[in-house]
């Protein structure tokens, strides 16, 4: 594949960073600091970086000026105050794009569907009743819309994605393949030992800029709608059940499930494997640290762990004996311990105050 090559000042120009060195220099790719070429442009994100930094065979680097100053030997740089930032813009730059627009002879549309002269319908897609496909959308092979959908403006739908009951997707939505939106969620009244389905009536939501991996399941609700707010990025691997709303430009990573009418507030960071319990609130800014458990709402921003960290496993072996040990022990004789030591440091303290 021919790659169309960019001049430094027309990368420069982009990032709207600052220029030094060669403007007329060619570039034809973006790289690692350990595998780049002299036609390549790196970032260097941070001093630890340096020594790579030194060693490269990039012929271009995006840094600040603090680095610049440490990178006497090279010769071509930007100059931004966030080099990771601009390294996300340049991305864009250099990746492939779908440039297909039509439709797939394999695909079925049904008549009443109303899809953009601009949108891109690839094969063996299937559109149902009443569906909207946005200008500029691209929808891939094997992906399955149901009736009612609506999806807007500048969205990727991936492969074998299935979007049901109703769901509505605003602009610039990325779907990554095996998704489902919209599913059943899972709602069963208990009676006399048996389970008794509870139709889900609601929908699905989705604001803009919205990007959800592959292999997860986002449920419709069951009265209410489950929403996903503007800005909302989900990894691989994701159950959202149903009624969940999640606020905007939080971030969850992967294999982490969050159960059914759990509110989660703006710029959230839940890390991989975690697990939200249901009908729990989570505040604005809250950090939840990888593998943890969440039994009860959080109302403060701040970070949260559960999750104990690796062990040697014999050091594991011991530390499970001692919280066993812990538990056996009557929460009244923990506290008499603790209100002892607590006088004993407050003697020592009296003495050391009236040597001085």
């Amino acid at each position: 594949m021919n790659r169309r090559t960019y001049r430094l000042e027309e990368i420069a120009h982009l990032v709207k960073g600052e220029l030094f060195g060669d403007k007329d220099f060619k570039i034809s790719n973006l790289s690692s600091l350990e595998q780049a070429q002299n036609h390549h442009i790196c970032f260097v994100n941070g001093e630890k970086y340096l020594a790579q930094a030194e060693a490269s065979e990039a012929g271009v680097y995006i840094v600040t000026t603090a680095l610049k100053q440490q990178l006497s030997s090279k010769q071509n740089f930007i100059v931004v105050e966030n080099p990771y930032l601009a390294f996300a813009t340049l991305t864009h730059l250099f990746e492939k794009k779908i440039s297909q627009r039509g439709i797939e002879s394999t695909a079925q549309i049904h008549p009443s569907a109303i899809v953009a002269d601009n949108a891109y319908i690839g094969h063996y897609v299937v559109i149902g009743e009443h569906c909207v496909i946005g200008h500029n959308t691209i929808i891939q092979a094997h992906a399955f819309i149901d009736d009612d959908v609506e999806i807007g403006n500048d969205c990727f739908i991936d492969a074998h994605v299935t979007i049901t009951g109703g769901a509505q997707l605003k602009d610039r939505v990325r779907i990554h393949a095996n998704t489902v939106i919209g599913s059943e969620g899972f709602g069963f009244a208990p009676y006399q030992g048996k389970w008794h389905r509870i139709a889900q009536l609601g929908s699905v939501r989705i604001g803009n800029d919205v990007r959800i991996g592959s292999n997860c399941s986002i449920d419709r609700g069951a009265l209410d709608d489950t929403i996903l707010t503007d800005g909302v990025i989900i990894d691989n691997l994701v159950q959202i059940a149903h009624n969940v709303q999640i606020g905007q430009n939080t971030a969850i990573a992967a294999n982490t499930a969050i159960a059914g009418s759990v509110r989660i507030g703006k710029n959230c960071i839940i890390g991989g494997g975690s697990a939200v319990a249901g009908h729990l609130n989570i505040a604005n800014n809250v950090t939840l640290t990888g593998m943890s458990m969440v039994t009860k709402s959080i109302s403060e921003a701040g970070t949260f762990s559960s999750g104990i960290g690796l062990f040697e496993n014999s050091h594991w072996k011991r530390t499970v004996v001692r919280l066993r040990q812990l538990a056996d022990v009557p929460l009244t004789q923990i506290t008499k311990r603790l209100d002892h030591m607590q006088a004993q440091l407050e003697s020592l303290e009296s003495t050391f105050k009236l040597r001085k």
